[in-house]
């Protein structure tokens, strides 16, 4: 593995890229590109077959880690070294294997939507703005292996980079779409889903509902809930029963609750 070039400048174009690239939402937007670090969350991104325009490594990481492996399989016009220096001034984390890379966002529109099963179950996640609870929700979807997690009008981009770290990865391992909540309602409808919304109001047991079917399970932020349109258009609202004081729970809590009772049915229905 040899690169053709090294950097020990933070006023290099490419460092000052990078860094513009992890800030703001609209220089990845304009570009569609955008920054992941880490082994694994590289691995990932390859194993989903996403382009990977240039790679940065820290020599003196890499050679503790076992990242070199997976760098030998690319060119060396896309591999730029790095210093110490740089790469610490670069990363979010210090474990990340000494490894940053700039690659191609892919397309999310609802219309591209496919599924590989004919009994599909899905996460819907209405205007999610915490990075760090989509995340955790795509943990959670492919710790299932859901089908697709679809986000209704999204408050901040897919490719935030807390929520690539905090997914570890899985936002490239998932199924994901973006859509606004009619388009996303309008679709499940054409497609025959059950759409179960997470929800106080008019609310059946989890467990008493049958989720053998297409299904889409719908959560909210933990502060508003779900808008009215996705409640006017459920076909049964659901809630987990509390026992404390409180009567909410952390957004991915709630849903891994919701979709491993699905999983659950459907497993016994095999």
């Amino acid at each position: 593995m040899q690169a053709t070039k090294h950097i020990s400048s933070a006023q290099n174009p490419l460092i000052k890229k990078v860094l513009l690239l992890k800030d703001k939402s609209r220089e990845r937007k304009k570009t569609g590109l955008f920054v992941l670090e880490g082994l694994l969350e590289l691995q990932l991104a390859i194993g989903a077959q996403y382009e990977i325009e240039t790679i940065l490594y820290c020599e003196d990481i890499l050679e503790h880690s076992e990242s070199s492996d997976i760098l030998k399989s690319f060119h060396s016009d896309q591999l730029i070294s790095v210093s110490t220096e740089i790469y610490k001034k670069l990363a979010y984390r210090d474990t990340t294997e000494g490894v940053i890379a700039i690659a191609k966002s892919k397309d999310h529109q609802l219309s591209t939507l496919k599924f590989e099963t004919e009994n599909p179950l899905i996460l819907i996640a209405e205007a999610p703005e915490k990075p760090g609870n989509i995340g955790a929700l795509l943990r959670t979807a492919d710790a299932a292996n859901l089908d697709a997690v679809l986000i209704a009008n999204p408050k901040t981009d897919l490719y935030n980079p807390n929520i690539i770290r905090s997914s570890v990865g899985c936002v490239f391992s998932r199924n994901v779409k973006i859509g606004s909540t009619t388009e996303i309602i309008s679709y499940l409808k054409k497609e025959g889903f059950q759409i179960f919304c997470a929800a106080l109001s008019a609310s059946k047991d989890y467990t008493t509902v049958d989720f053998k079917n297409p299904t889409a399970i719908v959560v909210g932020t933990e502060h508003s809930g779900l808008s009215d349109e996705w409640l006017e258009n459920s076909t049964q609202n659901i809630i987990i029963p509390m026992e404390g004081q409180i009567d909410s729970m952390n957004v991915s809590v709630s849903a891994a609750i919701l979709i491993f009772e699905a999983k659950r049915q459907r497993k016994i229905n095999k």
